[in-house]
């Protein structure tokens, strides 16, 4: 199985997400995000495969936006705002908080 993890190596949650995946013999690429950040179209692509809203994607500290698009722009400009970890398999995608909730993609 494929999967992908935007991951904070600082983060508990991220590292428990991370810890999920290799338990279960998947080796995932791994994409710091506050390095390497997704694009505005990734982070929209993303978040609608989810079937999250990307203002509901954002960490809860984030300054309140105006809507959906607002949430992205914001997220796209600062990678810092993006609630972690976020995960993608084949099955789909999920935001791993709390982290077993990759279990819902494996």
């Amino acid at each position: 199985m494929n999967a992908t993890i935007w991951h904070n190596p600082r983060c508990s949650k991220s590292r428990e997400a991370l810890a999920l995946l290799r338990d279960a013999g998947i080796e995932p690429i791994i994409v710091e995000y506050l390095k390497d950040p997704p694009s505005r179209a990734e982070l929209a692509r993303l978040y609608a495969r989810a079937g999250i809203a990307p203002r509901d994607a954002m960490r809860k500290d984030a300054p309140k936006v105006a809507n959906d698009e607002a949430a992205l722009d914001a997220m796209a400009a600062d990678p810092a705002l993006i609630e972690r970890p976020l995960v993608e398999t084949d099955k789909g995608v999920v935001l791993g908080r709390p982290p077993e909730r990759v279990r819902d993609i494996l």
